[in-house]
């Protein structure tokens, strides 16, 4: 028996703290593991009976810290806002110390060049620098999984260290042995870098953070005694329960999903659907958890709550794309995973080149390799990928879409074609009446005899023609029955028979009623008029298919209906390739004809499209989809707007070509970068400042997705 845990491990701030603890925990035999660096999540799947705690104490062995449950009662919040503030004051403490250091290779001043108050000055920050980084560093080398944290110690202890042996074993020649500033320029800048970071990467989940604060903390629970009277009681949200009612006044956040059964409100729902104006409902309607009330008040019965809500599925989905790696990704973890044993390598043979065979001084030679350890720095390389995806993802999440994970991203550029199904897609799937003929009856009467018949019966078309002609007067019938497979009989008071049915049990003896209706009405013999009934286009529908045409993907309707009712739609939405009443499997077998050819997406909401949305490329689905429908498609349009398809894909191709830009500066600096340490030409404080600046570029290269136009 198999569990999944999640849970948020402070530390874990790039890409090489995520896969040193990705490598730990396949180690300790976990599966199913993902570490998202930009949120600080960490997911994996462990045997029921596997201790959990000890699998925590081994990531706190690394230098990071698990928050554990019994953490959240003083709240996670606040310990994060402590551990910032922490590592401010020790930011700004070392770049006090550092700047004089680094004024006196630009001043005269004596005292700035007195051996004695370098030592003083860059002591502390040594110090502070060994307290930050050490214990990471020792623990991964325990691991047999080096991190960045060891390149950076052993940079800044080999400067210290051989200026402390100048200044104590050989006091004439100490210019030679002073580099007291390296050691503070080293630690000062990583910790600056890791600052910048650690703030511009969580400016990448700002969209998580807005949806989890829309969950209300508080909800107002109705009660009723025995003798039916109301009370009305403040509770934590996680209390309450399917079937609880919950009163929610204007201004109040929706605490739970649930359907309407007193009241009628204009809904806020923005954050979950990406429709700009409140939308009005009344009884019956349904509700999402964290939408907003803006003005009115319900009465909600709860029927989704915690984990269950759309709120919180929508979170969860965001969160596991997130920690999708793509194939690049998954390129680039691979490479740091061996970086830092190779650039240690590196680092000895750049000392040992330019000391014994360039022939420059081992301070200069020693320095160059500093540098080189200082320089490299995988962490860009883990970064280029995750802080990507959460810009992306988050403002796929706040515009109306759900892209379940970031391989799906580098899928989308990819497909040629888009597959629509009809009903519930292209359409709205709600009936309604185009079009009738009446003869030799009035209009009123065709319609109350119609409407007293058809309200016996339970068949989709008779419920939309009831919803449209309910009002149409009555006329009394006597007795109705339903002929399976024919239509509807009945009797009136005058003892006529009325026969409301296909024309193919109507019109068998040639009768001349116009062909081409999907119902007839007949009195006794005696045909009396008919009428058809069509599923209407999206509002949204040709707007869709104009965009992607423009666009150049070429669109097909692949319906299960008849022949003649996707030609129409077709026709109507310029859609040239058509393939009408095909089985599920028929679709299966079609969509991969259409995938040999180019890649495909599938856009589908049915049961019946579930294999096709899932043997697809890319599978699309609507948020008013069957849930066997969601489950199989990669991308969710939770507006269940169709207009929001062409910017899903527009985000999807932007975000991979930002992951793309990411890479390519990640592995650009770190090829150039090293080879140019070696040579001399950078200075460990300079390589130090450039790395630390590396991953802020990259995160603000990434946040330009969430301003960059879409529509």
């Amino acid at each position: 028996m198999e569990k999944t845990i999640s849970t948020v491990v402070e530390g874990m701030t790039c890409g090489n703290c995520a896969l040193t603890i990705s490598k730990l925990l396949e180690r300790k035999g976990m599966k199913n593991i993902s570490a998202n660096a930009a949120s600080g999540e960490v997911n994996f799947t462990i045997e029921e009976q596997t201790d959990v705690d000890k699998v925590f104490d081994a990531i706190d062995d690394l230098g990071y810290k698990v928050v554990r449950e019994d953490d959240t009662t003083s709240g996670v919040g606040t310990k994060t806002e402590t551990s910032s503030g922490r590592e401010t004051t020790l930011l700004i403490t070392c770049a006090l110390l550092t700047l004089p250091l680094l004024l006196h290779m630009f001043s005269n001043w004596h005292v700035l060049h007195n051996p004695w108050v370098q030592f003083a000055l860059a002591t502390p920050v040594y110090l502070i620098g060994c307290y930050v980084f050490l214990p990471s560093a020792i623990r991964s080398l325990m691991h047999r999984l080096p991190n960045m944290n060891v390149l950076i110690v052993l940079g800044a202890s080999a400067a210290y260290i051989y200026s402390l042996i100048g200044l104590t074993f050989f006091p004439d020649q100490i210019h030679n042995y002073l580099f007291f500033e390296t050691t503070a320029s080293i630690i000062t800048l990583v910790m600056l870098g890791n600052w910048l970071e650690h703030r511009t990467v969580r400016s990448t989940t700002v969209a998580i953070d807005a949806l989890v604060q829309l969950q209300p903390t508080t909800a107002r629970v109705v009660m009723t005694d025995s003798l039916g009277r109301e009370t009305v009681m403040d509770v934590d949200s996680k209390y309450v329960r399917n079937g609880d009612v919950v009163m929610i006044n204007s201004g109040d956040n929706i605490p739970v999903d649930g359907d309407i059964i007193f009241g009628e409100a204009e809904i806020d729902e923005h954050m979950i659907t990406g429709e700009s104006l409140p939308v009005r409902k009344g009884v019956d309607s349904k509700v999402v958890a964290g939408t907003l009330v803006s003005d009115g008040n319900l009465k909600v019965r709860a029927t989704a709550i915690g984990s269950a809500s759309v709120l919180a599925n929508i979170i969860r989905m965001v969160r596991e794309a997130q920690a999708t790696k793509p194939p690049l990704q998954k390129l680039a973890d691979k490479i740091s995973a061996i970086f830092v044993p190779t650039v240690l390598l590196i680092a000895l043979t750049t000392i040992v080149v330019n000391y014994f065979l360039v022939g420059v001084t081992f301070p200069e030679a020693m320095m160059r390799s500093i540098a080189v350890m200082v320089i490299a720095c995988p962490c860009a390389m883990g970064l280029a990928t995750p802080a990507a995806i959460a810009v992306g993802l988050g403002r796929a999440a706040r515009n109306g879409m759900l892209i379940k994970g970031g391989d799906t991203l580098e899928s989308l550029k990819r497909v040629k074609h888009i597959v629509f199904d009809k009903t519930g897609t292209l359409t709205t799937g709600k009936l309604q009446i185009e079009k009738f003929i009446v003869n030799d009856i009035t209009e009123d009467d065709f319609k109350a005899v119609i409407t007293a018949i058809e309200q016996h019966s339970s068949h989709p078309i008779a419920k939309s023609i009831l919803a449209q002609w309910g009002q149409s007067g009555k006329y009394e019938m006597k007795e109705v029955r339903e002929l399976k497979g024919k239509g509807m009989e009945a009797e009136d008071t005058q003892g006529n028979t009325w026969r409301l049915g296909s024309g193919r049990w109507l019109n068998e003896g040639g009768s001349a009623a116009e062909a081409g209706y999907d119902l007839y009405l007949y009195k006794n013999t005696e045909y009396r008029g008919a009428l058809k009934v069509g599923d209407t286009l999206r509002d949204d529908a040709r707007e869709t298919i104009a965009q992607l045409n423009q666009m150049g993907y070429k669109t097909i309707l692949l319906s299960g209906d008849k022949k003649e009712k996707c030609a129409a739609i077709a026709a109507a939405l310029n859609i040239e390739e058509v393939y009408s009443e095909q089985t599920p499997e028929q679709k299966n077998q079609k969509l991969e004809e259409l995938m040999a050819i180019a890649p495909t997406a599938m856009v589908g909401d049915g049961i019946n499209d579930a294999p096709a949305l899932a043997r697809a490329t890319v599978g699309i689905s609507l948020s008013e989809s069957t849930q066997i429908a969601i489950q199989s498609a990669d991308i969710i349009l939770s507006n269940n707007q169709l207009s929001t398809l062409p910017k899903a894909i527009r985000l999807g191709i932007y975000t991979e070509q930002t992951i793309k830009q990411n890479l390519f500066w990640a592995f650009f600096y770190n090829i150039i970068a090293i080879p140019v340490a070696a040579a001399g030409y950078l200075t460990p404080t300079w390589g130090a400042g450039i790395m630390a600046l590396s991953d802020v570029v990259l995160v603000i290269n990434s946040l330009r997705l969430g301003v960059r136009k879409i529509s």
